[in-house]
């Protein structure tokens, strides 16, 4: 699996406690089950793998991390989210910015414009154009926010 399909599979982890209010360690069991990830396979071709040790122990570590910097990642969009209500974005697309945004700040191996990119990939695949735009938008802002000064 790559690390593309791990990020992928973060990103429905985050949505799924968003829409459940599970916690990581629920979430993770359930999902990782075997009947119940067999069941994912069949509606998702990312789940057709299961992930290894390695890009488990990442997937856990992101959704852990997201989960408990929830509030400063939403401290985050509400931010840079200019004009919007936060409520009103779409669930998935704020759980591939708090990853992104999780990512560029606490993973230390995932450089911020790679971040920005699989979440703007990931909006290309579950969103609309203007939502796919938004999400490029506020990541970019909160990228250029992060740039060190010269």
């Amino acid at each position: 699996m790559t690390r593309s399909a791990a990020r992928e599979i973060a990103v429905h982890l985050i949505y799924a406690m968003q829409c459940t209010g599970e916690d990581p360690e629920g979430v993770l069991e359930e999902r990782f089950q075997e009947s119940y990830y067999e069941l994912l396979s069949e509606e998702n071709e990312v789940y057709a793998e299961k992930p290894d040790k390695k890009q488990l122990a990442y997937i856990r570590s992101v959704v852990e991390g997201v989960s408990a910097r929830r509030e400063e990642l939403e401290g985050y969009l509400t931010h840079y989210s200019i004009g919007w209500n936060v409520n009103r974005i779409s669930r998935l697309a704020r759980a591939a910015m708090e990853l992104a945004m999780y990512e560029a700040l606490y993973v230390e191996d995932v450089p911020m414009n790679v971040a920005i990119h699989e979440a703007v990939r990931l909006a290309q695949t579950y969103e609309e154009p203007e939502t796919v735009a938004f999400v490029n938008g506020v990541l970019g802002s909160f990228s250029r926010d992060r740039e060190p000064t010269k």
